[in-house]
């Protein structure tokens, strides 16, 4: 049994990808930090720690009876205990992971540098024999333009990665309800050199090429077609603004 404690928390709910659990390096002051007063430690293999980082799908109950009400948050100089929240250790990685006292890993943190060292030292010193894996092979995940593959969001900022994602939101809504001029008229806002060339395309084939356009890196250019696609829409400009006015401080 390995558990440390007073541990920095930085929950991340929701979040099916591993690279929106931002790393330490990217809190913000509005982030809100919890502390874990004692939390268990688990070993688990490479292909666990990625089906638990990058899914949203059930934990194996073994894990999860193992650590069972092992762990608990301080809030409020009182003692919290939490059915399914634990340190998963693959060796290498390191993520705290906690279900809301459901079955998935509902909301997940990386740690400090500070602590993710006491947790390698912890495990280093502990000799558990006990590694958590897959009870059985699960498919390839499957990426889309609303849960972008890691090579298209890998090297951004914390900001960048919000916005490229607002983005995809916004060119997923065009293919599926903007006319054929209107994928035509964006696409050469975003490439004006193609005009001639992008009169002539239908909608399907205007839109594929956008998307093979932006999908890659972020870039200046990147950041005006955005600003320019959610203008006049007031569910995208809120989402806009709030990562807008992070990226300005």
């Amino acid at each position: 049994m390995a558990r440390v404690r007073d541990i920095w928390i930085n929950w991340f709910e929701g979040e099916e990808n591993g690279y929106n659990v931002c790393p330490f390096h990217e809190w913000t002051s509005e982030d809100r930090i919890e502390v874990l007063d004692e939390v268990e430690i688990v070993q688990v293999t490479e292909r666990l720690f990625d089906y638990i980082e990058n899914r949203m799908e059930e934990i194996p109950a073994p894990l999860l009876t193992h650590v069972y009400r092992k762990s608990s948050l301080r809030k409020n100089m009182t003692k919290v205990t939490l059915d399914y929240c634990f340190i998963m250790y693959d060796g290498m990685r390191i993520l705290a992971v906690d279900t809301l006292g459901f079955t998935s890993p509902t909301r997940k943190s990386r740690l400090s540098p500070k602590h993710e060292r006491l947790v390698q030292e912890t495990m280093e010193e502990e000799s558990d024999d006990n590694i958590f894996d897959l009870e059985e092979a699960v498919p390839p995940k499957e990426y889309h333009i609303l849960s972008p593959h890691p090579k298209y969001m890998y090297g951004l900022t914390r900001k960048e990665r919000k916005l490229k994602q607002l983005l995809f939101m916004v060119l997923d809504q065009l293919k599926t309800s903007g006319q054929a001029a209107e994928v035509r008229y964006w696409y050469t806002e975003w490439n004006p050199a193609k005009y001639e060339a992008i009169q002539s395309l239908d909608k399907e084939t205007a839109w594929q090429k956008l998307y093979e356009d932006v999908k890659e890196g972020w870039t200046p250019s990147h950041y005006e077609l955005c600003k320019k696609m959610i203008k006049g829409q007031p569910f995208y400009e809120k989402i806009w603004n709030l990562h807008h006015e992070e990226e300005v401080k």
